[in-house]
């Protein structure tokens, strides 16, 4: 039997620019999972072999982890800024949400200082719907790429719990979304 490395690496294809170069959507498959390719932890969407994954609403569903990292790297361009967020659901069986808290991290560059906001992924609230993280009815998560083309404009962001060593699970993530906002 092969060995597989237990973490899933994100498949570029999934990762779809939006028009305009205005950012990009990142579906399931465009993120980079701890413990994703382990079907104890996580159910990863089909693979789509024509690469395609524009239309894919097929989300990617937590099943039970104690680590939560979910992550994605794009290229911004220069001077501008930018709103992170993440489509997601929680089952109605979730569990582990109500007493921790989940973060959402963002750094330009290698050597760029992590922005983080806190992420509230309450069951009773959302158990069975569709929403938007961070909740934009409060600020929106953003960050400003470097004003300069030969800066390292490389956006590495992500969804995290790693601190709580609680059992969570019945997470759905239906994608990433990085969008230009500068001027709005």
């Amino acid at each position: 039997m092969a060995m597989t490395k237990p973490h899933f690496q994100a498949d570029d294809a999934a990762i779809i620019p939006k028009e305009g170069r205005l950012g990009y959507t990142i579906k399931p498959r465009g993120l980079t999972i701890v413990w994703g390719n382990d079907e104890r932890y996580w159910k990863l969407p089909k693979k789509i072999e024509s690469g395609d994954y524009k239309d894919s609403n097929e989300p990617v569903e937590l099943l039970q982890v104690s680590w939560l990292e979910v992550t994605a790297t794009v290229k911004l361009n220069p001077g501008k800024v930018y709103e992170i967020s993440f489509q997601v659901e929680l089952a109605p069986d979730a569990f582990g949400w109500r007493d921790i808290q989940a973060f959402l991290m963002a750094k330009v560059g290698k050597k760029g200082k992590y922005k983080w906001t806190r992420v509230k992924l309450a069951q009773d609230s959302n158990a069975g719907k569709n929403f938007k993280i961070p909740d934009t009815n409060g600020q929106p998560f953003r960050i400003e790429s470097a004003g300069t083309p030969d800066s390292d404009n490389t956006l590495h962001f992500g969804l995290y719990e790693v601190w709580s060593g609680k059992w969570k699970g019945g997470l759905k993530i239906y994608e990433a979304n990085v969008e230009d906002v500068t001027g709005k």
